[in-house]
C-alpha cells in the first residue's frame, strides 16, 4: 500500500435528518457534494499522532446531531456523549492516497481508524475499537453479509473463557446466542468478513459500548459507534474488500 498523506477535513454544514436512508441534500459526505463544504485543513501525517481537538468548539453542534439519538430504528438508538470521545474517532472526511477502490474498507488497527475509501482520492475516516492483545487479526477478507440488529452467537471458546456469558445467551435458531438489540454487544449493524468460502469469525460491528471506541479491548472484533455503524453499512455493498492492516 502507498505511503498515506491526510487532510483533516471538518465538516462545516449541518445535518438536517438522522434517518438511515440519506441523499445528498442530507448527507455531508455524499459523492459530488463535499468538495463545496470543505472548510480549513490541518496536515496529518502517517506516521505521527492524529492532532485533536481541531475546531471543535465550531463543529460540537455538527457532530451533536451526527450522533444524536436516533428513533427510526427498531430499537432507539442513544445519543453518543461527545465527551467520552476523543474528537479524533469522530467520523470525518480525510484525504487518502491508495490504490485501492472506491468502496474498499482499509482498517489501520494500531490507530483505531477504519477508512472507507471514495472516488475522488478520500476517504470516510470512523474511529473504532479492536482485539486486545492476542485477539488481533489482520488480513484481506470480504464482506460476505450484512445483517441490521443481528443475533450475537459467542463462540465456545469465548463461553469458556467467560462462563457468566451464559446467563445472558438462550437457546436461539442458530445455537446459544443473543438476540438482537439495544443490550447485545454487536449492535445496530454487522457485516460478516470471509475469505473465500471460509467465515472469518470477524465482524464489524456496532456497539453499545461507544466508549471503547479508540481502544483495544474486544475479542477479534472491529467496533464502531452504532451511528457510525449504521453510516457504514449502508455505505458498502456486499462483496466488498476489507483490508485490515498488521
Amino acid at each position: 500500500m502507498n505511503r498515506r498523506t491526510f487532510c483533516i477535513t471538518l465538516i462545516a454544514a449541518s445535518i438536517g435528518s438522522r434517518a438511515s436512508a440519506q441523499n445528498c441534500d442530507r448527507d455531508l459526505w455524499c459523492e459530488g457534494s463535499v468538495r463545496s463544504q470543505l472548510g480549513p485543513m490541518s496536515r496529518e501525517r502517517a506516521n505521527e499522532p492524529t492532532q485533536t481537538g481541531l475546531q471543535t468548539d465550531i463543529n460540537l453542534a455538527q457532530y451533536a446531531a451526527i450522533y444524536g439519538r436516533i428513533e427510526s430504528e427498531p430499537f432507539p438508538v442513544p445519543a453518543v456523549k461527545l465527551s467520552d470521545i476523543d474528537p479524533r474517532y469522530l467520523r470525518q472526511l480525510v484525504n487518502y492516497s491508495t490504490d485501492a477502490i472506491p468502496g474498499t474498507i482499509v482498517v489501520d488497527p494500531h490507530r483505531h481508524f477504519l477508512y472507507l475509501m471514495r472516488e475522488d482520492g478520500t476517504a470516510l475516516r470512523y474511529g473504532v475499537g479492536v482485539g486486545r492483545a492476542g485477539f488481533a487479526w489482520s488480513g484481506v477478507a470480504a464482506v460476505h453479509d450484512k445483517r441490521e440488529w443481528p443475533d450475537w452467537y459467542p463462540p465456545k471458546e469465548m463461553l469458556w473463557r467467560q462462563p457468566e456469558l451464559m446467563e445472558r445467551v438462550s437457546e436461539l435458531q442458530g445455537g446459544l446466542g443473543m438476540p438482537g438489540g439495544p443490550r447485545n454487544p454487536l449492535g445496530a449493524r454487522a457485516m460478516y468478513l470471509w475469505q473465500g468460502n471460509k467465515d472469518t469469525l470477524y465482524r464489524i460491528h456496532g456497539t453499545n459500548e461507544p466508549w471503547t471506541i479508540g481502544r483495544s479491548v474486544s475479542s477479534g472484533c472491529i467496533r464502531m459507534i452504532n451511528q457510525d455503524a449504521i453510516d457504514l453499512y449502508q455505505r458498502t455493498s456486499i462483496g466488498a474488500e476489507v483490508v485490515v492492516l498488521a
